[in-house]
């Protein structure tokens, strides 16, 4: 009696957490099967209205999962890279001094815009001209006694032989040479800007004594800023010449300057994983100054490509799939996720486009399960 007794809870206590498995889980397929089998057979033999499901089917195959369907679609995926870069004048020169002396006479205006060979500065040139004054000399006597050499050669006088010509014409052309010397010398005491463009500040005046080498001005011609940036690895597809980037900073909000790339390095950086890029930006308007940091952009669309909501991804051991309905039966898709954004993700996948696939529900299902719409508040299928 006792043992009757306890074999009673037993029944009673697995028939209890069978019933919360069911309310919780759901009642597993295989025993719904079975189960609709059963009273299929009885409802057919007594004739009762069980031994059909709500859409005519028999129970026998099992109750369908309601879901939500759409079609699947295709759109371009669009790729931004946003990043930050500094600029450099595309045209650019460091002026520094020659020559050593003390100066004499400057324009260096800050910010002021000078032409290529404009005289910038000025440095102490006595020494030169006098050196060019005696090279001079030098060079018009030179000239002289090639000249009376000449005269008597052609008259037929033996007191010039030709080694004597030779000798006077030799010696004209190395005071010509001094003479070339002497005007560069001099030149080199006048200093001109190599580029035209926009003067910086320069502290180098009237008095100041100059060295070989010595800083003097920095001139940029800023129509076009060259801006360098790092790209990293994950986007290097958007790397070709030519290709556009947008350009703003926030010393003009709301304001996009345009540049294309003319160049990226060949090699990844080891550290960083990134590739260095150079870029040129319209500046015609003169209103960025080299040296500013931008915030740059590369945008670029992807041909059109299958997307479908997040929730219409499932995965298993074999990875990625959607589920496709067609006639009232769901078949799982393999897909390859290309793309992500927000809720939407963009795939690879032999669905079709067009096909109808489950966007709400897909975990429940099963290859062959059948599925059925959910409806609208309208009553209409979605």
């Amino acid at each position: 009696m006792k043992a009757l007794k306890s074999l009673s809870v037993l029944v009673l206590s697995a028939g209890v957490l069978a019933g919360a498995y069911g309310v919780a889980f759901g009642v597993p397929e295989q025993v719904a099967q079975l189960w609709g089998g059963a009273v299929a057979e009885d409802a057919a033999a007594t004739g009762t209205p069980e031994a059909r499901q709500p859409n005519g089917g028999p129970r026998g195959q099992g109750r369908a999962t309601t879901v939500v369907l759409a079609p699947l679609e295709e759109r371009p995926y669009t790729l931004e890279l946003r990043t930050v870069g500094s600029a450099v004048a595309l045209r650019r020169a460091e002026v520094v001094a020659t020559e050593a002396g003390e100066v004499v006479e400057t324009a260096l205006r800050a910010n002021a815009l000078v032409e290529q060979g404009e005289v910038l500065l000025r440095l102490d040139d006595r020494s030169e001209q006098l050196a060019l004054e005696i090279s001079q000399a030098n060079r018009d006597q030179a000239q002289a006694t090639v000249s009376r050499y000449e005269g008597l050669h052609q008259n037929g006088n033996a007191v010039v032989t030709d080694v004597a010509l030779s000798e006077a014409e030799v010696a004209l052309r190395l005071a010509e040479a001094n003479v070339g010397l002497a005007e560069l010398a001099l030149e080199n005491r006048t200093v001109v800007a190599p580029i035209s463009g926009r003067l910086g500040l320069s502290d180098v005046s009237i008095g100041d004594r100059l060295s070989n080498g010595d800083p003097i001005v920095t001139l940029d011609d800023a129509a076009t800023l060259l801006a360098t940036f790092e790209v990293p690895e994950r986007a290097i597809g958007l790397l070709a010449e030519g290709k556009p980037v947008l350009v703003t900073t926030p010393t003009y909000t709301g304001r996009v300057f345009e540049g294309v790339v003319t160049a990226f390095d060949s090699r990844l950086d080891s550290l960083s994983r990134s590739v260095t890029v150079q870029a040129e930006i319209d500046n015609s308007e003169g209103v960025l100054l080299a040296g500013m940091t931008f915030a740059i952009r590369m945008i670029d669309e992807t041909p059109p490509l299958p997307v479908v909501p997040a929730t219409a991804i499932t995965w298993d051991r074999t990875g990625a799939g959607i589920w496709v309905a067609e006639d009232g039966s769901s078949t799982r898709v393999p897909v390859t996720i290309r793309y992500r954004d927000g809720d939407l993700v963009w795939l690879e996948t032999d669905a079709p486009i067009g096909a109808q696939i489950v966007t709400e529900g897909a975990s429940k299902l099963r290859d062959g399960a059948q599925v059925v719409a959910a409806r609208s508040a309208g009553g209409q299928g979605v």
